[in-house]
């Protein structure tokens, strides 16, 4: 996977903005989690800071990816459209810390560097936008008819059998 790398935190002071696409192969955590490493990714990240002065990078990522249904095991398309606002922190004590402070609002908290590789963040929200277990919203595979269960006879039914 190619980099993005950045100054987290003179990308959010500057307020500067990126963008790009990517392809999922070239994401390899992200190409292990989909049935095949085809599709694309649209992403874009906008630094600058929170109400409280924190630094901010707002993401947005976009795209198509093709999962496994967990219910017919068929291929499914699944549409990636994650938009999540991200507080860079200094270290990671400042990171709990915030993470605390925060944990109210719809922030997600980590530690930036000066050699901050954007294209980890947008396959990170990738990963985290992918369902946990991928379902059709209507399987294309028939139902199964459900057979009705077997009558089982009694054990006191064959107790008063033995009896006559």
């Amino acid at each position: 996977m190619g980099t993005v790398e950045v100054d987290a935190f003179e990308f959010c002071r500057r307020k500067e903005a990126r963008s790009g696409e990517a392809d999922v192969a070239s994401m390899a955590r992200l190409a292990t989690e989909t049935l095949d490493s085809s599709g694309k990714l649209q992403w874009a990240v906008q630094g600058g800071a929170d109400g409280r002065g924190h630094p901010l990078m707002q993401l947005q990522v976009q795209g198509d990816v093709k999962l496994h249904c967990q219910r017919c095991l068929a291929p499914m398309d699944f549409h990636i459209d994650s938009q999540v606002d991200v507080i860079i922190a200094a270290d990671d004590a400042s990171a709990d810390v915030l993470d605390e402070q925060l944990l109210d609002e719809p922030v997600e908290v980590i530690v930036g560097s000066t050699a901050f590789d954007l294209l980890l963040l947008v396959e990170d929200e990738a990963l985290l936008a992918l369902p946990p277990a991928p379902r059709h919203e209507v399987c294309g595979a028939p139902a199964k008819p459900v057979d009705a269960p077997e009558k089982k006879e009694s054990p006191f039914a064959v107790l008063g059998k033995l009896k006559r």
